[in-house]
């Protein structure tokens, strides 16, 4: 397992240092899994911090072979809530319900943790 945690700043350029953070840790830990999908959604976590948190962000992963978890901590203790995506907004939540085994957010301290999972999915076994 490979685990990384980076205090971001409250700028947009912080989706960038995010992605190659992120896109180092599933290099180093040999995720299987598809990277773009993780970039995707550790892009829109972050975005999400940024634009309806408060505060920093705080990005922390664990990676591994078959299996990554993204969390992105933020100083606002309003939950996400997913909404109808439109032409203007409202996608993010939708894709990272899409991408991911399973999301959620969780109060912490003054704050929250908005995470997801992402697994590899095995080749499929061809039958002769």
């Amino acid at each position: 397992m490979y685990a990384v945690e980076h205090h971001l700043t409250q700028e947009l350029d912080s989706i960038t240092t995010a992605r190659d953070l992120t896109r180092r840790a599933l290099a180093e830990s040999g995720y299987t899994g598809l990277h773009d999908d993780a970039l995707l959604v550790v892009s829109e976590l972050v975005t999400n911090a940024l634009v309806h948190g408060a505060g920093a962000p705080v990005l922390h992963l664990v990676v591994g072979p078959s299996r990554v978890r993204i969390e992105v901590r933020d100083s606002s203790p309003r939950l996400p809530e997913p909404r109808e995506p439109g032409p203007q907004s409202g996608w993010g939540l939708n894709v990272i319900e899409r991408l991911s085994i399973r999301w959620g957010s969780i109060p912490q301290g003054d704050g929250k943790v908005v995470w997801c999972e992402l697994a590899a999915v095995p080749a499929p076994v061809w039958a002769n």
